[in-house]
């Protein structure tokens, strides 16, 4: 088409092609650019624990949060479990302004400056969500409890067999979903909390268990470090008695260390 054109109207079409490609790239660079910059925050003071908010998984159910949200108030922190929109299967990305919601009520009734948010299963994820989308500065730690963080086979598996069954949220929690690809595209534990993902070599709904594992982040496999607990499932680990001892250690003042058996 352009070989129909005169020569000079063929060099004014290509000149202002090539200005409007230069532009779109100009404008994808500064849209990335200031992403980066809403992602990015001052590392959290670890000194100072706040208020700790308990992020349910998939499903929503609350019960064995609550257990553990009893367990850390006796231990004197001041916890509460967030009450996720809906019933819990729906768009994960939904639930960010819920937790956003959540954390700033927790920290007006405290004057806290930052929380510490425990993230059980996708409840994880809806916290790693939160973080990029702004919540990085208001986190001191964020404690993930069997959470795939790079998605489970069994979402997998539902979304490719029986699609109808596996909701918005079992989707996003597939391996190979967009959900999943763009968390973990960038910096897996962008700045400003510290990170502790804890998992158990016995889950069979996170799988495989260390699609847990998070770059950046202080990695505990429970069985590597509680050699004697036995049989620890994903439903488990919210109430398992190591895992609870271990999580009070890593909400302690201070950078989380790697814990001993004598953490457990």
């Amino acid at each position: 088409m352009l070989n129909a054109l005169a020569p000079a109207r063929r060099r004014f079409v290509l000149g202002a092609t090539a200005l409007a490609i230069a532009a779109v790239i100009v404008g994808a660079a500064a849209i990335v650019a200031r992403s980066n910059r809403t992602a990015a925050a001052d590392p959290v003071n670890q000194q100072k624990p706040g208020p700790v908010l308990l992020v349910p998984g998939y499903g929503g159910s609350e019960a064995a949060l609550r257990q553990l949200e009893v367990t850390l108030s006796q231990h004197g922190r001041t916890a509460s479990v967030v009450h996720l929109a809906g019933d819990g299967t729906g768009d994960l990305r939904s639930q960010v302004p819920v937790l956003d919601r959540a954390v700033r009520a927790a920290l007006r009734q405290s004057g806290a400056s930052s929380v510490d948010v425990i993230g059980y299963s996708a409840g994880g994820v809806i916290a790693r969500l939160w973080v990029a989308d702004g919540g990085a500065s208001l986190a001191r730690r964020v404690v993930m409890l069997g959470t795939p963080n790079h998605g489970t086979d069994l979402a997998g598996l539902a979304s490719s067999v029986v699609p109808d069954f596996c909701p918005s949220a079992c989707q996003q929690l597939a391996p190979d979903s967009d959900l999943i690809r763009r968390l973990n595209a960038g910096d897996e534990t962008p700045s400003g909390p510290s990170w502790v993902s804890v998992w158990s070599d016995d889950d069979r709904v996170v799988f495989p268990p260390d699609s847990a594992s998070l770059d950046g982040a202080l990695d505990i496999s429970i069985q590597s470090v509680c050699g004697n607990v036995g049989d620890v499932s994903h439903g488990d680990l919210p109430t398992d008695g190591a895992v609870v001892s271990l999580v009070l250690d890593l909400l302690g003042p201070g950078p989380p260390v790697m814990p001993t058996s004598a953490d457990c």
